[in-house]
């Protein structure tokens, strides 16, 4: 028997030989790799640490939450997020997207490395699939390294190891959250969420997650602002490789479908825009800025400033300041009606502008002269004309009222007797009280104060006047404001009094007096208003038991605005701002020991009359004349329509108790009232007069049609 053997076939024979030479390319390979790995581990960089990284300044709220970023120093939005402020569902599905392994391995999936190899070799050398652990796409961020490159994928290899030895899998996960691109200059997972659907990662939509998951595999081509449809291929990949592992049902996934992608980047927040530059310009190195504002009543009333001020003018601005009278912080600052406004300055923050306050110094002036026993609410005071050493101080009306009552001379912001108390409890004691107040007024240079102080003949802001009302508030004990970016001193709590508690009470109770604008309700807030000369500055500034709040309303560059004044335009923002508070009204402070209730009758005799110091400067009494209507005018009631109105006939000067007489006949009496209505029986002539507490009288011949 002949034994014969059979000879391999030649490719056989050059499998073999492939196989050989590629186990030993392999073992070449694998050395290579080796000693190139033992070289790279040493020169891995430093781990990023969140607490340390650079990251855009934030400034908050009071509650922590987010008014305004900034950028870092080379323009990037990174937004600092902990893991467990970012929606868990997110989570869930990014890792089911991304590394469905990520909780087991340690920080290569070869098996996805492997098959990724395969799919290169058989597609000509061109990259099909990364097969990168969320790991390895870290170590890429950190070394910001390319995508599409073996080196540099050995490189992510070994720093991923290095990075699975030093953290855990939630502190991977944390930086990977915070570094992870978005397009453009976005980064991290809380910048993206407010650059594309304007709110924080906490909460997120099934579609909002898948697009927040598909765009760091291609942060360019699918930017939602640029590529929308791009932006949409790659979320409903997301979708569908969720319904395919289980982590959505069909069902969720086609309604996350139907939600529509964003085709624009939302502006990142801009509240307390002004405050918050100031925080940033005090304190550059600080990743976090907290103030002492509320976001929610900081937006509500930018929002209110805005519309009210494009009410009155293009050019006009609006400024409002809250504070808390117990603790001074302030719980919104609205420097302007728009931050990023032209055409009204918006970048001017005029909480801080040093302006004339107008009026709005009256209430301090009175309560120095309740404090020093000069003057009851009930006092009489005198307002006709009156020289003060050539300073000659008119009303906003023009028209001298005669003998009021100091409570109603403040109510109607009188500007003669204000004047008169002014001088007599002076001018450095006033200038003083506004210092103890925390108040900074501005005097022109080489000026001494003088009486036109009380009349807005001084430089203040808008948050001096809220700490002055604030201290009035109080009861007289003044408060520093507090913002979160100026620390105040350490003596603060161990200030003078700006007013005693009675004299601070009187104030009070007769600001509550003043007649409301339009949409406002009496008695809610106890305020006051000014008017600047020219008309270049309206102001309004309120209290009720717990908070003080400050308006103004006027032009940034001081040019006039006619028409412009407190009542009108600074006043019903002020009862709007109150409005928007979240808290009830506050009770004012119940009446302290010493306050007399009394009307003046009943008054002690030093009481019952403003004394001035020196009498020769005020002017004596006048006789009564009638103001209104002028002698010989046409009065247009609609008698001959059928449609009477009354008559309203005015009074300036004389010595109230008054008396009115239409034809001889009267028609009223009121004890301090300079007006009086009355109804004709029909048209032609009717002679009015007047008779004051001394007899004197005044007469009008006038025709009624």
């Amino acid at each position: 028997m002949t034994t014969t053997t059979r000879k391999n076939p030649d490719w056989v024979l050059w499998a073999g030989r492939a196989a050989y030479a590629l186990g030993a390319l392999a073992i070449a390979g694998l050395l290579t790799a080796h000693v190139v790995m033992r070289d790279i581990a040493p020169a891995l960089p430093p781990t990023p640490d969140i607490a340390t990284m650079a990251v855009s300044t934030e400034v908050v709220d009071r509650q922590g939450e987010l008014l305004r970023p900034f950028t870092t120093a080379n323009g990037i939005w990174r937004l600092p997020v902990q893991l467990k402020d970012v929606d868990r569902h997110f989570i869930a599905m990014l890792i089911a997207y991304e590394d469905r392994n990520f909780a087991v391995h340690h920080g290569i999936e070869w098996t996805s490395m492997l098959r990724a190899a395969g799919q290169f070799v058989l597609a000509g050398g061109h990259i099909v699939s990364g097969g990168s652990t969320l790991t390895m796409q870290l170590a890429r961020l950190i070394e910001q390294s390319p995508t599409h490159d073996w080196s540099a994928k050995l490189r992510q290899i070994v720093h991923a190891e290095a990075l699975e030895r030093k953290l855990s899998k939630d502190q991977i996960l944390a930086l990977y959250l915070n570094l992870a691109p978005y397009g453009g200059n976005i980064e991290g997972i809380r910048a993206a969420s407010l650059a594309y659907f304007g709110k924080e990662p906490a909460r997120l939509t099934t579609a909002e997650a898948a697009l927040l998951v598909a765009l760091p595999q291609s942060p360019e081509a699918r930017r939602p602002d640029r590529d929308p449809r791009a932006a949409l291929a790659g979320r409903d990949l997301v979708l569908d490789r969720m319904v395919s592992q289980g982590v959505l049902s069909a069902e969720e996934a086609a309604a996350a479908k139907r939600e529509p992608i964003p085709t624009a980047r939302r502006d990142f927040p801009m509240l307390a825009a002004h405050l918050a530059d100031e925080g940033v310009a005090a304190h550059p190195n600080a990743r976090q800025i907290r103030l002492t504002v509320d976001k929610r009543l900081q937006g509500a009333l930018e929002r209110l400033a805005g519309a009210r001020a494009a009410m009155i003018n293009p050019k006009v601005s609006v400024a409002i300041l809250v504070a808390d009278q117990a603790t001074g912080d302030i719980l919104a600052s609205v420097g302007s009606a728009g931050y990023l406004g032209t055409a009204n300055s918006g970048f001017v923050d005029m909480t801080e502008a040093v302006r004339s306050p107008g009026s709005t110094l009256k209430p301090l002036i009175y309560g120095l002269g309740f404090e020093l026993g000069l003057a009851h609410p009930q006092s009489l005071i005198e307002d006709r004309p009156t020289a003060f050493h050539g300073y000659v101080p008119v009303n906003f009306d023009s028209l001298s009222h005669g003998t009021v009552t100091i409570h109603d001379a403040l109510a109607q912001s009188l500007n003669v007797p204000a004047v008169i108390v002014l001088d007599a409890v002076g001018v450095a004691r006033l200038v003083s009280r506004l210092k103890r107040a925390n108040a900074n007024p501005l005097l022109p240079d080489e000026t001494a104060a003088g009486l036109a102080i009380g009349l807005g003949g001084v430089g203040v802001t808008l948050r001096d006047l809220v700490s002055i009302y604030a201290a009035i508030g109080r009861g007289g004990s003044p408060v520093h404001l507090k913002d979160g970016v100026v620390t105040p001193p350490a003596d603060a709590s161990i200030a003078a009094p700006v007013l005693d508690p009675v004299a601070a009470w009187y104030v009070t109770d007769i600001l509550r007096d003043v007649p409301p604008p339009l949409n406002g309700s009496p008695g809610r807030i106890a305020y006051k208003t000014g008017t600047s000369y020219g008309y270049r500055d309206a102001w309004a500034v309120g209290y009720d038991g717990k908070t003080v709040i400050g308006v103004w309303v006027g032009r940034p560059d001081g040019a006039p605005v006619p028409g412009i004044a407190g009542i009108t335009a600074a006043a019903p923002i002020l009862f709007e701002a109150f409005d928007r508070m979240a808290t009830p009204m506050a009770p004012f402070r119940a009446a302290p020991p010493g306050v007399l209730f009394a009307d003046n009758s009943q008054l002690p005799a030093p009481l019952k009359r403003f004394r001035h110091p020196n009498d020769n400067l005020v002017a004596k009494e006048a006789a009564p004349e009638i103001a209104f209507p002028a002698d010989g005018v046409d009065v247009d009631l609609g008698v001959a329509a059928g449609d009477t109105a009354p008559l309203i006939i005015k009074i300036r000067n004389g010595v109230p108790p008054f008396t009115f007489l239409a034809n001889g006949a009267p028609i009223g009496q009121s004890a301090f009232a300079r007006q009086e209505t009355w109804l004709p029986d029909g048209p032609g002539y009717v002679t009015l007069s007047v008779v004051d507490a001394k007899g004197r009288s005044d007469k009008v011949k006038v025709f009624i049609d």
